[in-house]
């Protein structure tokens, strides 16, 4: 929709291409600083606070017709997912621990689910309802989620057994989990690059225009189909080595699309890539989940997801400079090369945790059920 907002309202697509970052931005800093106060109790608060969040910012998202009142409503919903997201994967695991693998597989599925299908509801809602729509249509569904989500008991530390640590960074001293962190930094890394460059490579091999426009879409399918599924396998052979496995997949792929000539080649390997991510894309969000203890999930999903998206907003960044100025082989290359090297480094990190298998998050302490 953005065309829509620089042909109504005037606003230029450098201010617009800042709105969408900052959002990105927000959401990383929230992962790493709100997301630990879930452990301390507040996970149920914070799922509820990220969900409200994300309601005020889809409202002023459709009210807004300047950039500033834009701006502010995105940093607020990207402080939203940023607050909610962590804390969600946290009551997903630690309700749940035998299976967890399944369920954040799952979780997954259902957000890749709305990436794929946000733009064409979009598209159907703001020809009939125009800009405000969507927004308001979203706003809506948001708040029947946090109805419900109001009514469930949640599980939460025991007051007494609440880690102190105001951040999460010092997780980062265990090398199983900078080693399953850096598995989900490669992830993102290639998910930054692969999103901002399909659409232009795959226009200047002159593919059909159905290749170009349907591919990001497509690519989230096999994520959506295999996700509970390569959830609950990475979790039964090992989150490192599955997840190591498949990035190093994903890094052959990334290579491939460098050296492809034509656009049904490309399409073969994107088939591939995308039923490897289906199978593996959990592999991080699992080894780190194995590897923090119960009562510290929320900020170790949290560190998580604030590096991946990270990653993919630098990898998304830097992409289109290297394509312009060292072509489609040589980025496409480079990104395989990086990957590689980010997967070696969680090799050597993760040491004999590397062959585990069948893994479940250990606590020393106890939860409670509270509502």
């Amino acid at each position: 929709m953005l065309d829509d907002y620089r042909n109504n309202f005037g606003i230029a697509e450098s201010a617009l291409g800042f709105i969408v970052g900052v959002g990105f931005f927000t959401s990383f800093i929230g992962q790493v600083s709100i997301a630990p106060l879930a452990d301390r109790g507040r996970a149920k608060r914070l799922i509820v606070l990220g969900l409200t969040l994300e309601v005020i910012g889809c409202i002023g998202m459709a009210l807004g017709q300047t950039f500033v009142v834009l701006l502010v409503s995105r940093t607020v919903m990207g402080f939203g997912a940023g607050t909610a997201l962590p804390a969600l994967r946290r009551v997903i695991i630690v309700a749940d621990p035998e299976n967890f693998g399944r369920n954040l597989g799952r979780i997954l599925s259902f957000e890749v689910a709305g990436f794929a299908t946000g733009p064409v509801v979009s598209v159907v809602i703001a020809d009939f309802f125009g800009i405000p729509g969507p927004f308001i249509f979203l706003a809506g569904i948001i708040s029947c989620f946090i109805l419900i989500i109001s009514r469930i008991a949640v599980p939460e530390t025991a007051k007494e057994h609440q880690p102190t640590e105001r951040f999460a960074i010092d997780l980062l001293k265990n090398r199983a989990i900078a080693s399953g962190i850096l598995i989900g930094v490669s992830l993102f890394f290639m998910i930054g690059v692969f999103d901002s460059l399909w659409v232009l490579m795959m226009d200047d091999l002159d593919a059909a225009q159905w290749m170009a426009n349907i591919g990001v879409s497509v690519f989230a399918l096999p994520l959506v189909v295999l996700g509970p599924f390569g959830g609950k396998l990475v979790q039964r052979v090992g989150p490192f080595r599955a997840g190591g496995l498949g990035m190093t997949l994903g890094a052959i792929f990334m290579a491939g699309y460098g050296l492809m000539p034509t656009p049904a080649l490309m399409m073969l390997v994107f088939f591939f890539h995308s039923t490897n991510d289906g199978f593996f894309v959990t592999g991080a969000g699992v080894a780190v989940g194995t590897s923090a203890p119960l009562e510290r999930q929320a900020g170790a999903q949290g560190l998580l997801g604030g590096l991946e998206t990270l990653a993919g907003g630098v990898a998304a960044s830097f992409a289109g400079v290297a394509y312009d100025h060292l072509g489609r082989t040589t980025t496409f290359i480079g990104t395989g090369a990086i990957m590689l090297t980010l997967i070696l480094a969680s090799r050597i990190l993760a040491g004999d945790n590397w062959s585990v298998r069948n893994v479940v998050p250990k606590s020393a302490v106890g939860l409670d059920i509270v509502s």
